[in-house]
């Protein structure tokens, strides 16, 4: 009683006074369920509420807290009273480090008391710093679900298999070394998850896990399995990617229900050929047929680096102190010499589409790939990690470089890249070296010269074009500095087009900057050549201006005058002390300078068209994509044997990075709740080298029985970038000035898919569904039909990828033959009962679309999913804003 007055007095120091503490509680407590883990003050929430509403809190069912939380130490202690608990979460990783790094919390044991929570079903306490399992948990009657994922565990407790009723178990990123032989007594346990550990060796009782449906071993160091694998009869998938295999028995391709068996990145030189030729099994990545080395050629292959294949649905891979190879699903390489990571290091990867909000561009810049992301931010290797990134080609730019721009957490900034061609495939890489992991892309700019100015003063000249050069005297500074050379080319018939005279002529387009802020003590010279046609014969030298423009191109002014100008047949010179834009211009125009801006806007625009293409055998499912103009006719060309639609829009004029929308009008509607959909539109960013597509499922409100619908989609752009001129930007103004272009959308007479039934499932029955779990999102019965719609003659490769057998497959073909509509419904109906108790059987879900080629599906399931767990969000702190909301509002939210 002491210790509970204690903690209630720490939790009233923490509140707010008596006023506060009321509407603290109306915030919180809602039904059965306390969401703490949202707010960065959570147990404090907590304290009070236990202060102000024990009759109430000792009642909740649902608890998450966050293990990050610095009062988490003086709220465990009253945990054991809340009796009626069956779920509990008390996760780390809601806070990150300066890097952008999740931070494990703080939990290390738990109360001796906590066995007393009989009712607990449910417990999480990922990512913490638990070097061994509270053996309170052993205690728990009911426990089903158990999650110690990223913590520092090195053993299991002996009386594991104490826990009769666990059918869920996961404990990845841990440290564990070997197994208890009390595993074997999980009877009824479904899904083992014990991937990225230190595992050598399994235990023979782990056979006896005859109920287990899921066994993920990856990322160990396991040299062989026991025989008594034979026994798991239950078992679809086994993961065993990521070890150090030797050897595999072939009794596991007679596994009646196996589906799917991992053995890439081992070790195997051979395997049994029942295995080898089974079509679930993956083997990429091993030795297969190569010769075991001779002694003597030890020290030759102990050079060679071990190689890594990684599959697509796969984030993350192992580097330790021998060094590695990698290869992802997506083109990417790395290479770890040996010594590079003094211990073993976990590695995180994933690839993001750019937000222009956070990559910059600077101007005559191409993004020519997407964002890569590594982690852990900021860990520094003891040597060069090499990493190869593919591009797309920039065929149409010339006189340009490429390289691998990285991100610092405060700035971009460019590294020394060599660019490299596949032998076989002609594709190209930008290959760079790095110390430090964070994002990474590869974009196109202008050929950077640059040299260090010292007193003496030095001469620096351009690779573009060797006439433009740059004289330093001695004495041009005190202190060395480093200065930038770079050339825009510009041809006589971008600035006829562009001013629409044909007596304008210009020379290239030189900029210069240092990383100085102050000025030259002395003049610096500087050659340009005369505009194309003009020499010192038969200059006019009242048409030739001298124009200087700052950084960002929104000013030209004329310096003529303001300069000392000299000639000679080919070249002008002239003398500045500080840097910027600097063109020649020769014509009989006055305002020269709000001509050049103008010149200058336009060759940082491309000329788009906008396509909209509907799919042959599905119209409902819409292809939309931003083309530039030369690329139009070979896109069109490439998707004519699966779509048709309008002829493509009228050319328009982007800027790169420029947000842009679509609005499907005229009866034709969207899910408004896409995470890209913005008021009813979806957004795209135009990147000129890119693929600006999306592929959208549209639907009508309409009634299509009787006729068809005849729709448009209309374009529209977006907020305009900071980087787009004052001018574009004024210009742009008006009721109409963001209209861009729009096309045709037609949705034929609906043909009866369903039966006149008006229950959803036409004549399938199965019990409600609410698949997946509150933290990573729900997917109900009306979703899972929904998403029955769009499968078509591929639902077989779907189900096979969702780990359906071959004989469940053609028992469903068989049922429901000449019919492919309750093919679809049976094969996912099935998987979704024989698989809702699984928490992650939505992004198995994901993966398995990802893996039968339907990307699209599995791009809605993931916005469907996002806007779950947003709403679910939302919902809690609407409930913390609204003292009178209802207990609805705490609910999932579904779509």
């Amino acid at each position: 009683l002491q210790k509970m007055a204690e903690l209630l007095g720490l939790g009233a120091e923490c509140g707010e006074g008596a006023v506060g503490a009321a509407a603290l509680a109306s915030s919180c407590l809602a039904d059965n369920r306390l969401n703490l883990d949202v707010y960065p003050d959570g147990c404090c929430r907590f304290l009070r509420l236990f202060e102000e509403r024990q009759g109430e809190v000792v009642q909740v069912e649902f608890l998450r807290l966050s293990s990050n939380d610095p009062l988490l130490g003086s709220t465990l202690g009253i945990l054991p009273h809340l009796k009626h608990l069956k779920s509990l979460v008390l996760k780390g990783g809601h806070a990150r480090d300066v890097f952008g790094s999740c931070q494990h919390g703080s939990l290390t044991s738990l109360p001796s008391d906590f066995g007393n929570l009989r009712c607990l079903t449910h417990l999480d306490l990922s990512f913490n710093k638990l070097s061994t399992l509270p053996r309170c948990i052993l205690r728990l009657p009911s426990l089903r679900v158990l999650l110690v994922s990223h913590n520092r565990l090195v053993a299991l407790p002996e009386a594991f298999g104490s826990l009769s009723k666990l059918t869920f178990f996961s404990a990845m990123k841990n440290q564990l070394k070997d197994l208890p032989q009390s595993i074997g007594e999980l009877a009824v346990l479904q899904n083992l998850d014990l991937s990225e550990n230190d595992l050598e060796s399994l235990p023979e009782e782990i056979g006896n896990l005859h109920n287990c449906t899921d066994l993920d071993l990856s990322g160990n160091r396991l040299s062989s399995i026991p025989e008594s694998f034979a026994n798991l009869k239950s078992l679809r998938r086994l993961h065993l990617h990521s070890n150090l295999l030797l050897t595999v028995p072939a009794s596991l391709a007679s596994l009646p229900n196996l589906s799917r068996l991992d053995l890439q990145n081992n070790c195997l030189r051979a395997v049994p050929p029942e295995i080898q030729t089974a079509p679930f099994v993956r083997l990429r990545g091993n030795p297969l047929g190569q010769a075991e080395p001779s002694p003597q050629a030890d020290e030759s292959s102990a050079k060679v680096l071990p190689r890594l294949f990684l599959a697509s649905e796969e984030d993350s891979f192992t580097v330790t102190s021998e060094g590695c190879k990698v290869v992802l699903a997506c083109g990417i390489r790395f290479c770890f010499p040996r010594g590079a990571a003094s211990d073993p290091l976990r590695i995180f990867f994933r690839t993001l589409a750019p937000d222009p909000q956070w990559v910059k561009l600077r101007h005559h810049d191409v993004l020519l790939s997407r964002v890569l992301e590594l982690q852990p931010h900021g860990i520094k290797f003891q040597q060069e990690v090499q990493i190869w990134m593919p591009y797309a080609s920039p065929q149409t730019l010339h006189q340009r470089e490429v390289v691998v721009r990285t991100f610092s957490g405060q700035s971009w900034s460019d590294l020394r890249t060599k660019v490299e061609q596949k032998r076989k495939s002609k594709k190209h890489v930008a290959h760079c070296s790095v110390l430090h992991f964070s994002w990474f892309l590869v974009v196109s700019r202008l050929v950077q010269n640059e040299c260090k100015v010292p007193a003496e003063g030095t001469l620096l000249f351009s690779s573009v074009d060797p006439n433009i050069k740059v004289t330093f005297p001695p004495g041009v500074t005190a202190e060395t500095r480093s200065v930038k050379l770079q050339v825009l080319p510009v041809s006589t018939e971008e600035i006829e087009e562009a001013t629409a005279a044909a007596g304008c002529r210009a020379s290239p387009l030189l900029c210069l900057s240092q990383d100085s802020l102050s000025a030259f003590l002395r003049p610096v010279r500087i050659q340009l050549p005369l505009p194309p046609g003009v020499t010192g014969l038969n200059l006019d030298r009242s048409r030739l201006h001298l124009l200087h423009g700052d950084l960002e191109g929104q000013t030209w002014d004329d310096i003529t005058s303001q300069v000392v100008l000299e000639f000679t047949h080919l070249y002008a010179v002239f003398e500045v002390t500080h840097f910027s834009w600097y063109w020649l211009w020769y014509t009989t125009k006055t305002y020269i300078g709000g001509i050049a801006k103008k010149v200058y806007e336009r060759l940082r625009m491309y000329q788009v068209n906008f396509i909209a293409l509907q799919r042959k055998k599905d119209p409902e499912q819409v292809l939309l994509q931003c083309v530039p103009k030369h690329k139009v006719d070979p896109v069109l060309k490439k998707l004519q044997d699966r779509y048709r639609g309008p002829e493509p829009s009228d050319m328009v004029e982007m800027f790169e990075g420029e947000q842009f929308f679509a609005a499907f009008e005229r009866g034709i509607s969207i899910d408004m709740d896409r995470p890209d959909c913005v008021d009813g539109r979806l957004s795209f960013i135009f990147y000129s080298h890119l693929k600006n597509m999306k592929e959208i499922y549209v639907t009508s409100p309409v009634d299509r029985k009787g006729q068809a619908v005849k729709g448009q989609v209309s374009f529209y752009r977006g907020a305009i970038p900071e980087s787009i001129p004052e001018d574009a930007s004024r210009r742009r103004k008006g009721p109409d000035s963001l209209w861009l272009a729009t096309l045709p959308i037609k949705l034929p007479r609906l043909r009866p898919r369903w039966g006149e039934n008006p229950s959803p499932l036409n004549g399938f029955s199965f019990p409600p569904l609410n698949l997946g779990n509150a933290e990573t999102g729900y997917l109900t019965q009306a979703n899972l039909l929904s998403i029955a719609r769009r499968v078509g003659a591929d639902w077989q490769a779907i189900g096979l990828s969702l780990g359906l057998t071959y004989q469940q497959i053609e028992r469903i073909g068989y049922n429901n033959r000449e019919d492919l509509d309750k093919q679809i419904l049976d094969m996912l109906f099935s998987w979704a009962q024989q698989n809702m108790e699984d928490p992650d059987c939505v992004s198995k879900l994901i993966t398995a679309m990802k893996e039968s080629g339907r990307q699209d599906i599995a791009d809605d399931i993931e916005a469907i999913i996002d806007l779950g767990r947003q709403k679910y969000r939302a919902s809690i702190r609407r409930v913390g804003l609204e003292q009178e909301s209802s207990t609805e509002d705490s609910a999932v939210a579904m779509v």
